[in-house]
């Protein structure tokens, strides 16, 4: 196995050279197109200022620069931060100031509302894809065209940081976990090694680039010759044709994707034929759903788990096991799952019981950027990482997620905490009060509800409460439904007891 994450494109030019390696938009590229255009990329960035251990942001949509910009860094020795496209310009500024980011490398569409964190911040230059630059920014073609030459490659340990990935937190700010070369490699490998993927397989996907499942399908691609046929955004009809075109042999998706699929006209005229399995992640699925997709796709369908804070999954099943479906399968090669007490993480409970899955082995953090509090809340001092996930393990090892530890709302695979939304609904003029809770979705699985309760004499609608958050909120934070209330479910200390919350809807 490599050392580190800059490694990997020049050992697979020269393990699968000329091979198709990467798809995007009509354009292919093999693997020594794409180590090549690494290393023009690396010169550039170095060009720039960029030096071993600088943190570079990434912040752009799913598009082949994306990846050349991920392994460019890495190639540089430096740490790579990869950010949310839907984060909103005031928290792409707390992550790069958090993370001291000496650069951000962005889709052009982000660039112009981003360009004053320069003024605020350590980052020096703002990279922008495509022709049209904004002013200031400097062109991403332009550093290739340069063809500056790279740097004498560097000595990276494999413990050493190679990537801060942020999660939102439950205090309302992201926490940047901090992942090693080694976990992102290992995670990456032994992905392939339990579902099998590698050159003679060819995976449709739009799952977002920064998002770590997205991650460990790059690095199939990059370590063991797995063709990536990858989209900019997810759209079903443009999915069955790719599968169609590439003779794609699996598809990898969240569970809204299958349903959108399932949904979608186009399904009656889809040639599948060439799909070997599906895999589905991000949340759980519904055995009942699952099963539809099995027989709409005519092949297996296997979930797996994962977290920003394991470097991608960290239990899937084996392809020549048991599918089980309802379960998140087995831990990876390397790696242990178990199941502890909520209330005292040291027990381990018997088969069968519910409690806290919990996760150790080389792709675990190294813990949160800055925040040795949280570190602690979450990383054992024996190395084993709290989930959040409440589960049970049958006598194979197989998990089974049941419910949620925290009060976290999973909407469409992406995290979103309740009181990073109540601290943006504090700052409205007619709030009293803000709570918010989850609400079962059929598309999304989960989405955020806000419970108001209005100043005196105060006026607002449901539609103004929603702008006001998409105002400085992603939108897959922000509440799908609002509720105005002349109060909310309280413990005896005055705090907000959000799993009660449903009990005052309308």
């Amino acid at each position: 196995m490599l050392d580190h994450i800059g490694q990997i494109p020049a050992a697979a030019a020269k393990k699968f050279s000329h091979k198709d390696a990467l798809v995007f938009e009509g354009r292919t590229f093999s693997f020594n197109e794409i180590n090549d255009l690494v290393e023009r990329a690396a010169g550039g960035l170095s060009d720039l200022g960029i030096t071993p251990g600088d943190t570079v942001t990434l912040y752009a949509a799913n598009s082949w620069e994306w990846i050349v910009s991920y392994y460019a860094i890495a190639r540089l020795g430096a740490v790579i931060n990869p950010v949310n496209t839907m984060l909103t310009p005031s928290e792409i500024e707390y992550v790069v100031k958090d993370c001291r980011a000496k650069a951000i490398i962005a889709s052009p569409d982000k660039v112009a509302a981003i360009m004053g964190v320069k003024d605020v911040s350590d980052v020096g230059a703002i990279i922008s894809f495509g022709s049209d630059i904004a002013e200031g920014a400097v062109s991403f073609d332009a550093l290739l065209a340069a063809n500056i030459p790279a740097p004498a490659p560097v000595d990276v340990d494999p413990s050493a940081l190679s990537t801060i990935g942020y999660t939102s937190g439950t205090t309302g700010r992201p926490k940047g976990a901090m992942q090693s070369h080694r976990a992102v490699i290992t995670n990456g490998a032994m992905t392939s090694q339990m579902q099998m993927r590698g050159p003679q397989d060819c995976v449709v996907s739009a799952l977002p680039c920064p998002h770590v499942y997205a991650n460990v399908l790059m690095m199939g691609m990059m370590m063991f010759g797995t063709k990536l046929v990858l989209h900019s955004k997810f759209d079903p009809a443009a999915a069955f044709a790719d599968i169609a075109a590439h003779k794609a042999t699996i598809f990898d998706g969240v569970p809204a994707m299958y349903m959108f699929m399932l949904n979608n006209p186009a399904i009656k005229y889809a040639d599948l034929s060439s799909l070997k399995r599906c895999y589905v992640g991000g949340q759980t699925m519904p055995v009942a759903t699952m099963q539809a997709v099995e027989t709409a796709f005519n092949v297996p369908l296997i979930e797996l788990w994962g977290m920003t804070e394991i470097a991608g999954l960290g239990a899937t099943h084996p392809l020549y096991g048991n599918n089980r479906h309802g379960s998140i399968g087995c831990a990876l090669p390397y790696c242990e799952l178990r199941i502890a007490d909520a209330e005292d993480a040291a027990n381990t409970l018997p088969r069968g019981e519910v409690g806290e899955l919990m996760v150790r082995g080389p792709i675990v953090m190294m813990g949160y950027f800055g925040d040795a509090e949280k570190t602690l809340e979450t990383l054992e001092p024996d190395g084993w990482l709290h989930s959040g996930d409440l589960g049970t393990m049958d006598a194979d090892g197989c998990v089974f997620i049941v419910d949620r530890k925290k009060d976290m709302i999973l909407t469409a695979g992406y995290n979103v905490y309740p009181a990073e939304i109540e601290r943006v609904l504090a700052a409205h003029p007619a709030v009293a009060l803000a709570a918010v809770g989850k609400q079962p979705d059929d598309i999304k699985g989960e989405i955020a509800k806000a419970y108001i309760v209005l100043k005196t004499d105060a006026t607002c609608t449901e539609d103004e409460i929603i702008a006001f958050c998409r105002e400085t909120l992603a939108a897959y934070k922000c509440p799908r439904k609002v509720q105005f209330v002349s109060d909310v479910p309280k413990t005896s200390t005055g705090k907000i007891m959000r799993r009660e919350l449903h009990t005052l809807d309308a």
